[in-house]
């Protein structure tokens, strides 16, 4: 090789050191989310977490894929709990959230397309396991809550029953269902009071529509030039109004949700100190 060239190749590998170099400390002084989702750790983070930050509480949050009228996509459920489960622990500041688990207890059907439903025996079952795994990965205290209406019942259960099981041995499993239940019922009085209509908040309607506009419009969460024809149509999946949703009243149930179940969890743990 001529002189000449041998200079170019030398310096042409000097830039590629010098780029990925530089790439290297521009990824190193990127600020990272925190880390709070378990299936995105290793497990030399979660033992760190868990024994040196104080990690103990583990979140197990339900969600659920089922048809969600013609303008929301069928995974609305796990979409929304990821965000809402990471959303407690980062407020809770001592927690780490386990993967979502993405069916409820619910039935498909060939007219509505898209719901995987489990019995509700199969779910109890399957939150029992999921919560017993977790206390045997080294965390205190296992707080269950969904996303959906069927299941709340079985979640209480199981959280009762694993509860009188290892409460003997300091370690806790509870059911957050204000999260759900109280949250929604009380946003629903709030809607009604400031003139949306009776009955807007039912399923796929401007609760569901709104939380997801808030969550993921940028990502395709909802087909929104559907939204303006999303009235109650049960033929169409739709029992609610959708009609008027907003990304503003969305956030304003999601911070509902994230605010009641960090509530009830704090007083769980402060009663079992």
């Amino acid at each position: 090789m001529e002189e000449g060239g041998l200079l170019l190749c030398m310096a042409m590998k000097r830039a590629r050191v010098l780029f990925t170099l530089f790439a290297a400390c521009l990824h190193a002084q990127t600020p990272q989310k925190p880390l709070v989702e378990m299936e995105m750790m290793t497990w030399q983070e979660v033992k760190l977490a868990i024994h040196e930050e104080g990690k103990i509480n583990a979140i197990v949050y339900n969600g659920g894929t089922e048809q969600r009228g013609p303008q929301n996509v069928n995974g609305g459920h796990n979409l929304m709990g990821r965000e809402t489960a990471r959303a407690i622990a980062l407020k809770l500041g001592n927690a780490i959230v386990a993967p979502i688990i993405p069916y409820s207890v619910n039935n498909a059907n060939a007219d509505l397309p898209g719901t995987i439903g489990l019995t509700g025996p199969l779910f109890a079952a399957l939150n029992k396991q999921v919560a017993e795994q977790l206390i045997a990965n080294g965390f205190k205290n296992v707080f269950l809550m969904g996303d959906h209406g069927g299941g709340q019942t079985e979640l209480a259960d199981v959280a009762k029953r694993l509860n009188a099981k290892y409460a003997p041995r300091k370690k806790h499993v509870f059911f957050c269902g204000e999260m759900y239940e109280k949250a929604q019922g009380d946003y629903i009085k709030w809607i009604e009071a400031n003139g949306y209509p009776k009955g807007s908040g039912g399923h796929a309607g401007i609760m569901d529509t709104s939380e997801m506009l808030y969550l993921g419009a940028d990502q395709g969460w909802v087909r929104q030039p559907l939204i303006a024809s999303s009235g109650p149509n049960p033929a169409q999946g739709i029992s609610g109004d959708a009609r008027r949703s907003s990304a503003e009243l969305g956030r304003r149930l999601f911070d509902m949700k994230v605010d009641y179940a960090v509530r009830q969890i704090e007083q769980y743990l402060r009663s079992n100190h």
